[in-house]
């Protein structure tokens, strides 16, 4: 008799890092002995990671998020629908020769331009196979989610096509029930988990205090939407001169050829060392003292785990949930945020002067802050395989 388990894991990846890295930290955690783990991602840069045993992946073709509900291919030259239909015919075929006991879809509850819907529903008439969607705790703004999820019939779906609902953060910093008033059914089937932790890095002394200076990390995730942060952070080291402190920074592969190389001139200059993708980011958060970063929740959730101080400048466009995230760990103490429409050199030199040199109260909240996403989530995986076979 087969005892092996198998997880599906679905990421969409249209855009960015976050979405293909929380799903490698839950992989690389749940993966454990008889589990064999295979995720579906149209991320184009998932082969640039490490793939333990016992976890593969399967590329399906990347999309572009040109507006709100408007996708294009990432490379190849075809059109959208006849992309999505490709998409679509992958993943329905990797789930139905997988067979996997438990399938766990990132963030989009019916997948990109409804492509996981078939599947679902195959695995609802099935019945093998447990479905698991996993939520951040922010999503966006309490009437714009109400709205957007009104008009999808996300509602719906949760309800209707969903085993268990993981929320990846703690109900008491922000109640997405009460937000965005989730009816009991769906209430009841939903689990936080806490935040996800991440793989730490050991601190490098040599590294961290080389010429006896701090270290400022700074990083825009994906890098697409970074550059104004990046060009406010250059032009205040541009206007007040050499800092006691020195500076990397990491623009994120999807930040535009034009845009990089107008950061990497002006670093060079300013003896800023300049990266346009770190394989091993937890070995810059490691060594930092600060990490100015944007406010996304992966990112976040790598700072926490290697336990340091952050200066958040999150977005405010497409949507608030940054923006959200910043205020709820400032009220927790955990963290400090500069409004992206304050975003300028002296106010982000104000306070990376202030935290490099002021940041008890940060460290002290984030000492006493505990991590329990993978315990949470390698319960439940056990209930799972002790109940599925």
């Amino acid at each position: 008799m087969d005892n092996t388990f198998n997880i599906l894991m679905y990421s969409h990846d249209t855009y960015g890092l976050g979405h293909i890295r929380r799903t490698m930290a839950i992989a690389s955690q749940l993966k454990c002995k008889g589990v064999n783990i295979l995720i579906l991602t149209g991320s184009p840069i998932v082969g640039r990671f490490e793939f333990p045993e016992q976890i593969d992946f399967v590329r399906i073709p990347g999309m572009i998020k040109q507006s709100n509900d408007n996708y294009i291919p990432h490379s190849i030259k075809i059109d959208p629908i006849h992309a999505m239909s490709i998409r679509q015919s992958i993943i329905d075929a990797t789930a139905k020769s997988f067979q996997p006991d438990l399938f766990i879809v990132d963030k989009a509850p019916r997948g990109l331009k409804h492509e996981i819907m078939p599947t679902l529903e195959w695995m609802k008439e099935n019945g093998k196979t447990r479905t698991i969607l996993g939520l951040r705790d922010i999503m966006d703004d309490a009437d714009s989610t109400i709205k957007d999820w009104t008009d999808k019939g996300i509602y719906d779906v949760l309800d209707d096509l969903y085993s268990e609902i993981w929320v990846y953060g703690h109900k008491e910093y922000y109640d997405p029930v009460k937000e965005y008033k989730i009816p009991e059914s769906i209430s009841q089937k939903m689990i936080f988990t806490g935040y996800i932790p991440r793989k730490v890095h050991s601190r490098s002394c040599p590294e961290k205090r080389k010429n006896g200076k701090k270290l400022v990390v700074i990083t825009a995730g994906g890098g697409g939407d970074g550059y104004p942060m990046m060009d406010a952070y250059l032009k205040a080291l541009e206007k007040y001169g050499p800092q006691n402190f020195r500076t990397i920074m990491v623009t994120g592969p999807f930040m535009s050829k034009e845009q990089r190389l107008d950061l990497s001139e002006r670093a060079k200059k300013l003896s800023v060392t300049f990266y346009h993708f770190y394989r091993r980011m937890e070995k810059l958060f490691s060594n930092a003292d600060l990490v100015v970063c944007m406010g996304g929740y992966n990112t976040f959730c790598e700072i926490l785990s290697h336990k340091q101080v952050a200066l958040i400048v999150p977005r405010e466009t497409p949507r608030l949930e940054q923006t959200i995230r910043a205020q709820v760990l400032a009220e927790q103490n955990l963290a400090d945020y500069i409004p992206w429409h304050k975003l300028g050199p002296d106010t982000i030199m104000e306070k990376v002067d202030h935290l490099l040199n002021n940041s008890h109260k940060i460290r002290d909240a984030i000492n006493n802050f505990n991590f329990t996403g993978l315990d949470v989530m390698h319960q439940r995986v056990g209930y799972f395989k002790e109940n599925c076979k």
